[in-house]
């Protein structure tokens, strides 16, 4: 392997185990402790092929060195590491820049998987996040080396409920996972909105399927035991979510009299 790499992170035990981990397997690492000691090493970007950034830092957050250097070179592939963030923190990274976001604390294994992906993966600019958003088109989202893409989606005539296929790729597999939103779970959804009808149509229950996935793998680091997700009660994380997406403007037709 001749790619190198540039860490940027403030702890030095952090920093340390994934220099080694990376270099165990052919990398060539360089290592900075905050954001503006990164940029100095970084430069314009010539002499590196992948960044990974820790989110929490003085002087700089992850996210804004990522700006930085994404302004200097568009073509920049970015690794966003920590260990407070949250999904919304994940895909605010991912639309700022982020090919993959690792959740600490990440083994050796996840970490080198990430690396890989990343390395392997043409740089896409992220803007159909759900957050806030619907009725858009999906792009590949990536947490914890995962990969996912929708496929396809199929309600259930019989039973009401909606089935979402995604494909997912990372750490060696290459899987169809799907989400299942069942009838009874639509209606808590319409209820906890106060709607009718939800914005988008199928479009939103895709979304949520996706929430509920990429969630699933940023917690886990790891595909489920079942190729099967079914979302079986309301959580408050999703219900945030929810909240999040009907701040956009809806028609007035969709509320409830």
């Amino acid at each position: 392997m001749n790619e190198k790499l540039l860490i940027i992170d403030d702890e030095t035990n952090v920093r340390t185990m994934m220099q080694l981990a990376l270099r165990h397997v052919g990398y060539q690492v360089e290592t900075a402790t905050n954001g503006i000691e990164g940029l100095e090493k970084y430069g314009n970007g010539e002499n590196f092929d992948l960044v990974i950034v820790d989110q929490r830092m003085p002087q700089m957050t992850g996210i804004e060195v990522q700006k930085a250097i994404f302004a200097r070179n568009p073509k920049a592939k970015f690794i966003l590491a920590t260990a407070f963030g949250t999904i919304d923190l994940a895909l605010e990274a991912i639309q700022a820049g982020a090919q993959d976001f690792l959740r600490k604390p990440f083994t050796a294994e996840t970490l080198r998987a990430a690396v890989r992906t990343t390395l392997d993966r043409e740089v896409e600019h992220h803007t159909a996040v759900p957050v806030g958003m619907v009725c858009k088109s999906f792009t590949r989202t990536t947490f914890n080396g995962y990969s996912f893409s929708s496929e396809e989606d199929h309600p259930d005539e019989q039973t009401g409920d909606f089935h979402c296929d995604f494909r997912v790729v990372g750490q060696g597999q290459d899987r169809i996972i799907t989400v299942t939103l069942p009838a009874y779970l639509q209606e808590l959804v319409k209820a906890h909105a106060d709607l009718e009808q939800v914005p988008g149509g199928p479009r939103f229950w895709q979304a949520l399927a996706e929430e509920y996935l990429a969630d699933f793998l940023w917690t886990n680091a790891s595909l489920p035991e079942t190729p099967k997700l079914i979302i079986e009660d309301l959580t408050s994380a999703l219900r945030n979510w929810i909240d999040s997406m009907l701040t956009v403007d809806l028609p007035s037709s969709h509320a409830r009299s």
